[in-house]
């Protein structure tokens, strides 16, 4: 499969998330879309990029905008970690990493000094006509969710 490329059409995944949901990308046009790719459930960094989210939901929702979160884990884990911090969005389990690939996320990271393959925290922002407007790559989370925010604003 081809990867997501700025300025074009995403593809039309169905995916696994927590709430018992499927989520189908087309099903969402209308929408904006904010996908946001994490390392791990419940690990600090991941915690706060989740719950910086979750406080500016309700303005993200006043712009039209659905806000996503995914990384490998499985749906357990991503049950625990939204009822623990009270997310009020949905989180994609991509356990056989197709949505990491086609949006190119896994990098090799080293940790303890050994390389390994992991998710290179990153964000996309979705038009409401299903195409790609905007990607932040090596995302620090202090100020992300505000930068995201102005940029849905601006669409």
């Amino acid at each position: 499969m081809n990867k997501a490329v700025l300025g074009n059409p995403i593809a039309d995944f169905e995916v696994p998330a927590t709430s018992n949901k499927k989520i189908k990308f087309s099903n969402l046009k209308g929408q904006n879309i904010v996908l946001y790719f994490y390392p791990k459930d419940s690990t600090p960094g991941c915690t706060c990029e989740g719950e910086d989210f979750q406080s500016q939901l309700n303005l993200f929702e006043k712009l039209n905008t659905v806000v996503l979160g995914v990384s490998k884990d499985h749906l357990k884990s991503h049950e625990k970690f939204k009822e623990k911090y009270q997310f009020q969005f949905e989180l994609i389990s991509d356990a056989d990493k197709k949505l990491c690939d086609y949006f190119d996320v896994i990098k090799e990271k080293t940790l303890y000094g050994k390389l390994f393959n992991g998710i290179e925290r990153s964000t996309f922002l979705i038009d409401k006509n299903g195409v790609l407007r905007k990607e932040w790559r090596k995302v620090k989370v202090k100020g992300h969710v505000d930068e995201v925010l102005a940029a849905v604003r601006d669409l």
